[in-house]
């Protein structure tokens, strides 16, 4: 049976703090500065026991209530394919696996002019993996700033940065940036499951929606977030973005968007 606490597109003064899986979570979620209505963007912690939980952000398209309705709709299958995992013999890799293939079919089936991204992290026995799909990203970094891991997004302009054909700071002001290539809600839809990441005490798992990966560049969420109270890193992130996304005109980018955040640290022993 998991314990789960899911956000679906609301709109949090906060940010949230949870114990799970050795260690915390903190979540953020809030609609765009230039919206009055509709975060399109989902988010959910769920624990499964003392020693596992997994992580969801997911970040709708198709605008307005089409986007939220497909965001919550992943969540709320990856809620059901994990609901009775912890216990049952059955691997986690399995369930999260089934919950996105469930969450594409209802999405075709019921909200077929929307889809949603989405990045998973599963935490277990000190041992991180994600699975994504689209461009809402994950990173994790250890306390003194060394990128131990970081997804690839499904986007044109993402699979030119792996390549080298863009640098960082070219991606961040692309004309295609806002282009994704992979989502969930389309008949081709590929899930990308990363490696297994050790986590050590203090290292700094992030996960997002592009209203942080489109406002900050990679180094400044490193430098926030790697150190420090990790409540406190958090609504740095949440500052910095909404800075960035209501002062246009600068060398720095600014694009309004839905903005939502869970970042985990394991405990010290």
């Amino acid at each position: 049976m998991t314990d789960a606490k899911c956000y679906l597109n609301a709109q949090m003064s906060a940010v949230e703090p949870h114990v799970l899986a050795g260690g915390r979570a903190v979540v953020f979620s809030r609609r765009s500065p230039t919206k009055e209505t509709h975060n399109e963007d989902a988010a959910a912690v769920f624990r499964l026991d003392d020693d596992s939980a997994v992580l969801v952000v997911a970040d709708g398209l198709g605008g307005g209530p089409a986007g939220e309705r497909a965001s919550a709709l992943a969540v709320a299958a990856l809620q059901h394919a994990l609901h009775n995992v912890a216990g049952s013999g059955e691997l986690l890799r399995t369930a999260i696996l089934d919950g996105i293939e469930a969450a594409n079919q209802h999405i075709l089936a019921t909200e077929p002019d929307a889809a949603t991204t989405l990045a998973v992290v599963e935490i277990h026995q000190g041992r991180a993996r994600t699975y994504h799909v689209g461009d809402s990203s994950v990173l994790a970094v250890s306390q003194r700033g060394r990128l131990k891991f970081q997804t690839v997004s499904h986007s044109p302009v993402g699979y030119a940065v792996e390549a080298g054909v863009l640098n960082a700071a070219e991606a961040m002001h692309h004309e295609a940036r806002h282009v994704v290539s992979n989502v969930v809600g389309c008949p081709k839809m590929r899930i990308e499951m990363g490696p297994l990441v050790k986590l050590r005490p203090r290292d700094t798992v992030v996960l997002a929606s592009d209203g942080l990966f489109d406002n900050l560049h990679t180094e400044e969420i490193v430098e926030i977030v790697r150190k420090g109270d990790l409540i406190h890193g958090v609504e740095q992130l949440v500052r910095a973005s909404l800075i960035r996304m209501t002062q246009p005109g600068g060398p720095e980018p600014s694009k309004p968007d839905d903005l939502t955040i869970v970042a985990f640290r394991p405990s010290l022993p």
